[in-house]
């Protein structure tokens, strides 16, 4: 819905960007700028930078960049208007309403609403009789009923039909329950409970809400824990179950577990930072919203090999986003729930010696690591120490590679230094794949090549960079729109992304209205917005003068002149005689 222009502007007022950031991050002041780890992709040096003065934010390491709201749109997964209520509720001024149609901030509140319905009709059949089975299958794993309903656990009946006959008498569609994906279409067209026959466990995200469900089969149905599938307000891959709760716990420490269960037996049990993934192997997007809150991570998984590999696969997506990393160790086959319950009344007092016993991730890697080897044989003591040395040149502190080569040395029976040499050979060999890397990606980046927002850019590339400084002079210069409109209408650009930023920032201040970064976003995509910003920032510290804009103006026209490669082959011959003519006339 558009918004009034005033509210707009308070909203910018009251929303300074690097108060904002600051609430997520951990910036530092770097002369005009501020700069910090960038919270969207792993790194080790800061490349993530706010510019206070017009309101922006850009990162050289992934490209993301943009205003105040698309910060809270990129770091909370919310759409344009879900990002302007939060931070109008942050900065305590009203969203202003009127009767358009909100499109999909109305089917998300439905959703939402669905799901709280959902959530209050299992609890209340877990209670009854029909949920018998349910309420004793949780007794059986221990839970008390305080447990239960903090949790808001609750019982899918044996029915095809009882949540949707439920939801229906309420007023909601059988197309709003598919969305919500509480429902599913049966072979005859018919929509039925998606959940039935299991024990279910509501999902709630950082905000209160109900998002989604897990649900476990008490039964012989499979899958034995079925879980809502992506929707407009889930999505699988970035939440955390119980992180609701585990938030206001997590300055010791976060315990990362596997399961629902798990998570839930060590709250119980008096561990309420414990929170779990939703059914998927551990995300960048997951480890990032952990380190949003904590400094360490207890991995907790099974001991089974799945476990292991689990943690095996967790453990450089957490030391990325920041994380030190301790992993349990659990008695051979179990689970957190039932480790605890194994040890009855100690159960808890033995967890947290587990706790304070952990060795960090990189002791179980070698751990790991050496049970692949026999240490008995020359050859096994090789591979186990070429492994080792490959291992340690992963860690970034010098100092943890020095103490565990000691470690090494002193276990195999060799020099400390010969270790350190070949771990020293295998650092130099990743940091030139790395610098490799990231120097193609710069070139690429130069060049537009992999530009999707601009695809033009790469076969336009000197017009596409005159284009972008023309746009940062109209930032710059907003009294010298008249003048430049006329100086190069919009209908010169050649690549169609400039063109059309180009024209939206020209009508904006023609209307006598504010044009930054936030006064562009209900006007542009996240990626799109990246973009801008990445212009705003490459001419950070450049004054883009009218002469330059002039000179800038003169590229545009003569590449427009030129034939595109793309077309010579197909062009008519009279075409490449007349763009031939153009070229000698332009070298008089």
């Amino acid at each position: 819905m558009a918004l009034p222009e005033e509210f707009l502007q308070e909203l910018k007022s009251r929303s300074d960007i690097a108060d904002v950031v600051s609430s997520y991050l951990n910036l530092r002041h770097s002369g005009r700028t501020l700069s910090g780890l960038c919270p969207f992709h792993s790194e080790k040096s800061p490349s993530f930078h706010v510019y206070p003065e017009n309101g922006s934010f850009y990162c050289f390491g992934c490209g993301a960049g943009g205003d105040v709201i698309t910060f809270v749109r990129r770091i909370e997964n919310l759409d344009y208007m879900e990002a302007i209520r939060f931070l109008a509720q942050r900065a305590g001024i009203s969203v202003p309403e009127n009767e358009a149609d909100q499109g999909l901030s109305r089917a998300k509140g439905r959703i939402l609403e669905i799901n709280r319905e959902a959530a209050r009709f299992y609890h209340y059949q877990l209670m009854q009789q029909e949920g018998t089975s349910g309420r004793e299958y949780l007794l059986e794993r221990g839970l008390t009923l305080q447990t239960i309903r903090r949790f808001g656990l609750g019982y899918a009946l044996n029915s095809r039909f009882a949540l949707v006959n439920q939801l229906s008498k309420k007023g909601y569609t059988p197309e709003e329950l598919l969305q919500a994906n509480v429902a599913s279409r049966a072979s005859t067209g018919r929509v039925v409970d998606r959940f039935f026959a299991r024990v279910m466990f509501p999902i709630i995200d950082l905000r209160g809400n109900v998002i989604a469900f897990g649900g476990r089969s008490l039964g012989d149905g499979k899958p034995k824990y079925l879980n809502t599938s992506d929707t407009l307000v889930f999505h699988k891959s970035s939440g955390l179950f119980a992180m609701n709760f585990a938030k206001n716990h997590s300055k010791d420490g976060l315990i990362l577990a596997e399961g629902y269960m798990d998570v839930i037996a060590l709250h119980q049990a008096g561990f309420p930072n414990t929170i779990a993934t939703l059914g998927t192997a551990l995300t960048v997007e997951q480890s990032r919203l952990l380190a949003r809150y904590t400094g360490e991570v207890f991995l907790c998984y099974d001991s089974d090999e799945a476990g292991q590999k689990a943690s095996s696969r967790a453990i450089p997506l957490l030391r990325d986003a920041g994380l030190t990393v301790r992993v349990l160790n659990l008695s051979a086959g179990k689970d957190p729930d039932e480790f605890i319950r194994s040890h009855g009344e100690q159960g808890p007092a033995r967890f947290r010696q587990l706790m304070e016993s952990s060795g960090n991730d990189v002791e179980y890697r070698l751990q790991k690591l050496r049970g692949r080897f026999n240490l008995q044989t020359s050859d096994g003591k090789v591979a186990y120490l070429i492994g080792a040395a490959e291992l340690l040149a992963t860690l970034d502190s010098r100092m943890e590679q020095e103490i565990y080569a000691g470690r090494l040395a002193e276990e195999i029976g060799v020099e400390r230094s010969s270790i350190l040499m070949q771990v020293e050979k295998n650092t130099k060999k990743r940091k030139k794949e790395k610098d490799r890397k990231e120097f193609r990606a710069f070139q690429q980046q130069t060049a537009g090549i992999r530009d999707t927002v601009n695809p033009e850019k790469s076969r336009h590339l000197r017009a596409a960079n005159a284009e972008e400084a023309l746009i940062v002079y109209l930032f710059q210069h907003p009294d010298a729109v008249q003048a430049l409109s006329e100086l190069i209408p919009p209908e010169k650009f050649i690549t169609s992304f400039n063109r059309r930023v180009y024209t939206v920032i020209l009508g904006k201040i023609k209307d006598g209205k504010a044009c930054g970064l936030t006064d562009l976003a209900a006007d542009f995509s996240v990626e799109e917005i990246s973009a801008i910003a990445k212009m705003l920032a490459d001419y950070h510290q450049v004054n883009v003068t009218a002469q330059d804009a002039k000179e800038y103006r003169n590229v545009i026209l003569q590449e427009n002149g030129k034939l595109d490669p793309q077309d010579a082959s197909s062009a008519e011959p009279q075409d490449i005689r007349d763009y031939l003519r153009k070229l000698r006339e332009q070298k008089k």
